[in-house]
Order: structure tokens, then C-alpha cells, then sequence
């Protein structure tokens, strides 16, 4: 046991010796250069003047060339995009460029092995697009035989599909000539090798792609949304989820060469997640998705082109992710910021209608701002507040150490009052709710209702009132009340 913990204890030292001396046989390099093996020489560099202005006036053929084809397939992306974030598809796309690594070996292999050309490009996408496609009807199948979830589904695809592709390039790239072919840029990417006929190709896809969106948006629209209710209207569902599924294998097989098959799902789906900060309707949300897609594919391009250094692939996805993180904090409908306000001003709608309320119960004679903190069991910092913004708006009146309501301020109390009461019996009513679970924010119920759920709830409240003015409304559901059962 001790010779055998001695062996051990030699070899972990001569580990230890190696790991230290090991960079010291990397400096080999002439004083003033940068070590071998060291991240000094790898270290992107900053481009002079003369660069960013020829690249920013897109002068040199191959920048216009590379921008140009990243911004078409960041449109068609963000297009398609749309729909499949809202069909909550947003895996597919992953799926999908992972399936095709394998049809892209296979491709080359067999064309290889018929004496055919492995490097075309045609031949390879063809690969990619068969197994693309035997890859989502495997998650399919697997969904429909079985009791599987589609994201286990998607996760053994997946796995089985990447595995099996990086198996068959290892295969490949043994023959001779896989290495020449290229077929592990399909991974990563290869986007400043674009050429003129790439760029046709890409346009070509995003067209066809950009028109099918278009031609079939009310139904796509309608699919995303309730495709249970599009079926029972006669549209076939079956086909437009194939249309559509069909457009996504389109973009992500044209977006392997750009992007490569780990990133393009981010390009699939980062530009319509970020849409979906500024507005909530589709055509909108369409049209900004697009237009983020294209920003993405276009600005990443050009950061790539600065910086030598830096792959235009990840450069895409970065910028994409760049603004998406500025759509989260600054989007106009769902972003960070809007809904900090909302939320303040809600609050701030609460804690008025709070103490309107207890101004009310009060009586004419009002309150003490000490009575009112123990009533509402507020700190003296929130009642100040509250009391301000209340004073400034001309609802009540601080003189003599009380507090009053103003004739603005009954009125509003009254209102208010109302409004709450209206809430409580929807809710009660149609909702199946508990009182005290009603929201007390109820200032917008004529925005929220229909004018006709609305006049009857009022004549619900007015007739209970009338009846038994100190006791509460009847809550019982009418026969035939409109509006019932919603």
C-alpha cells in the first residue's frame, strides 16, 4: 500500500512539474512578441479611421456582400419568427438546425462516394433540408404515438440528430477530403465567406418566406392564436402548421452558412421576443421583429468586419441580444420601465381611492392626519404623500390641523365608491369571485366591460339600493341577464 500511495504521489509531482513548466517552453518567441500559446496575439484590435469609414460607407465589395445577406436573412427571420414564438414553436427552430447536421454529412459522404461534388453548396443544404425535415417529423410522431411531451420530444431529437451528425463528420472529415469541404462551418458559421450567389440565395428564401407570411396572415394569425376555434371555422390546420413549419426549415437551412445550426434559433426567435416589448398586436409586432432581424444581421456584420477578429455569426446574435435587453428595459408596452409607472400609478390610484374612503366615513367634520395614519395603518412618509398628491389635485382641504374632503373630493369619493361596488358584483356575479379577493382599483370597469354587462350590473346596484339601502345587493345571478355565463 505504501509503494502504491509512493507511485502515486511521484506521478501527481511530475503532473505538477510539467503543468509549471510548460509555459516556460512556449517562450520561445523574439523579445517584444507576443508568447505562444498566450491570448496577447488573439486579442481583437481597434480599427484605425480609414477602416470604420470604408466600412461604415459599405466601399469594399465583400462587406457589402456580407451585410447585405445578413440583414436579408435577419428580415426573413424575424418574419417567420413571428409566428413561431406565438405558436410556441420556439424550440423547433433549435431542433431543427440541429437535425440537419447529419444530412449535411451524409450529403457529402454520399456525393463523395458517387464521384459527385461534396463542396457544392446545393448538394449539402439538399442534406440538410432532408434530415431537417425527418428530424420535426420524428418530434411529431413522437408527440402523436405516444405519451410523450413535445419538449421531451424535442430534447431526444435533439441529442439523437446532433449526435449522430457529429459522428458522421468525424467520418467525413477521415476521407480526405472533409477537411477541404468545410463541413464543420456549418456548426459555427461562416458569414464573411459569403458570396454573391449566397446572398441570391438568401434573398430568394426570404422572399418566398416573406411572401407566404404575407399572403397567409389572417390565418397564420389565427392559427397562432386559437387554432381550436380556426378548425371549427373550416380552415385546414393541418396545412398551415406545415406552411409554416415549412418556412421555418426555409430560414434556418439558408441561415446554417450565416449563423451556423447552434446560434440560428436565436435569430429565429430573439427579434419577435424583443417585438413583443413594443406593442401588442401582431402587424406591428411583425413589422418591428422584421425590422430588429434586419438591424441585427446588418449591425453584427459590420462589428465583425471592424474587428477582425471577432466571427460574424456570434457578432449577429450579440447584437440581436443587445437589443433585445434595451426592448426589455425601455419597450413601450411591456418593457421595465412602463411597467415600474403602471405599477406606481396604480398604486398611487389605490392609496388615493384608500383615503377618500376614510375622508367619506368621517364625516363633514374629516380627520386627523394622526387618525387617519391609525385608520389606514400607513407610515406618516405614505400618508404624506397620498395627502399631497390629493391637496394638489383639489380633493380635499388641510386647514386647522384636519383634513377635509372638498366638493371635488365627495364627488370623487362617490365615484369611486361606485365603481367599486360595480366590480364586486361582476365578480361576484359572472366571475365566481370573493369579495375579498376584488380588486380595489376599479376606476376603468367602463374600458374593461361591455356597455351592456355595465347597465346591467348598474341596475343591480340601484335596485339593491332601493330596496334595502343598508344592506347588501343581491349577488344571484338573473335567468337570461345579459351577458351571464361569460
Amino acid at each position: 500500500m505504501s509503494a502504491g500511495r509512493s507511485r502515486l504521489g511521484r506521478w501527481a509531482l511530475s503532473v505538477l512539474l510539467a503543468a509549471l513548466l510548460a509555459p516556460s517552453a512556449a517562450v520561445a518567441a523574439a523579445p517584444g512578441e507576443p508568447m505562444r500559446g498566450s491570448l496577447a496575439g488573439r486579442a481583437p484590435t481597434w480599427p484605425s479611421w480609414e477602416t470604420v469609414r470604408r466600412v461604415m460607407l459599405l466601399e469594399d465589395y465583400n462587406v457589402r456582400v456580407v451585410v447585405l445577406g445578413a440583414t436579408l436573412l435577419g428580415l426573413a427571420a424575424g418574419m417567420v419568427g413571428s409566428f413561431t414564438l406565438l405558436r410556441k414553436r420556439a424550440l423547433l427552430g433549435d431542433a431543427l438546425s440541429h437535425a440537419a447536421l447529419p444530412g449535411i454529412a451524409a450529403a457529402f459522404l454520399a456525393a463523395a462516394a458517387w464521384g459527385g461534388e461534396g463542396k457544392s453548396l446545393a448538394v449539402l443544404l439538399a442534406g440538410a433540408t432532408v434530415s431537417g425535415l425527418l428530424g420535426v417529423g420524428g418530434i411529431l410522431l413522437l408527440v402523436r404515438v405516444t405519451r410523450l411531451k413535445e419538449d421531451a420530444a424535442l430534447c431526444i431529437v435533439l441529442s439523437v440528430f446532433f449526435g449522430a451528425g457529429v459522428a458522421l463528420l468525424s467520418v467525413a472529415q477521415q476521407t480526405g477530403g472533409g477537411n477541404a469541404a468545410g463541413l464543420e462551418s456549418f456548426i459555427y458559421g461562416k458569414t464573411a465567406s459569403m458570396g454573391r450567389a449566397d446572398v441570391q440565395f438568401i434573398a430568394a428564401a426570404g422572399a418566398l418566406c416573406a411572401v407566404a407570411c404575407l399572403a397567409l396572415f389572417k390565418e397564420f394569425k389565427l392559427l397562432c392564436f386559437d387554432d381550436g376555434f380556426a378548425g371549427a371555422r373550416g380552415y385546414p390546420v393541418a396545412v398551415l402548421d406545415m406552411i409554416l413549419m415549412a418556412a421555418v426549415v426555409v430560414v434556418t437551412i439558408v441561415g446554417l452558412q450565416a449563423v451556423g445550426l447552434i446560434l440560428m434559433v436565436a435569430l429565429l426567435i430573439t427579434p419577435p421576443a424583443a417585438a413583443r416589448f413594443w406593442t401588442n398586436r401582431l402587424g406591428p409586432m411583425f413589422a418591428v421583429s422584421a425590422a430588429i432581424g434586419a438591424v441585427s444581421g446588418g449591425l453584427g456584420a459590420v462589428v465583425s468586419a471592424l474587428f477582425s477578429r471577432l466571427p460574424s455569426g456570434p457578432m449577429i446574435v450579440l447584437t440581436g441580444a443587445a437589443i433585445f435587453l434595451l426592448s426589455l428595459v425601455f419597450g413601450a408596452s411591456r418593457g421595465a420601465l412602463v411597467r415600474v409607472r403602471k405599477r406606481r400609478a396604480l398604486n398611487r390610484s389605490v392609496d388615493r381611492q384608500r383615503l377618500l374612503f376614510a375622508l367619506s366615513e368621517a364625516g363633514a367634520g374629516g380627520a386627523g392626519e394622526d387618525e387617519l395614519e391609525r385608520n389606514l395603518d400607513w407610515t406618516a412618509g405614505r400618508l404624506g404623500r397620498a395627502l399631497r398628491r390629493a391637496s394638489a389635485a383639489g380633493l380635499l382641504d388641510r386647514t386647522d390641523g384636519r383634513v377635509r374632503l372638498t366638493e371635488p373630493g365627495r364627488a370623487e369619493a362617490a365615484r369611486a365608491l361606485r365603481q367599486r361596488r360595480l366590480w364586486e358584483l361582476y365578480l361576484e356575479t359572472y366571475a365566481d369571485a370573493a369579495p375579498g379577493r376584488v380588486d380595489r382599483a376599479a376606476d376603468a370597469i367602463g374600458d374593461v366591460l361591455e356597455p351592456e354587462v355595465v347597465a346591467e350590473l348598474e341596475s343591480l346596484l340601484d335596485g339593491a339600493a332601493s330596496h334595502a339601502p343598508d344592506a347588501a345587493p343581491d349577488l344571484t345571478p338573473q335567468p337570461g341577464a345579459a351577458g351571464a355565463g361569460r
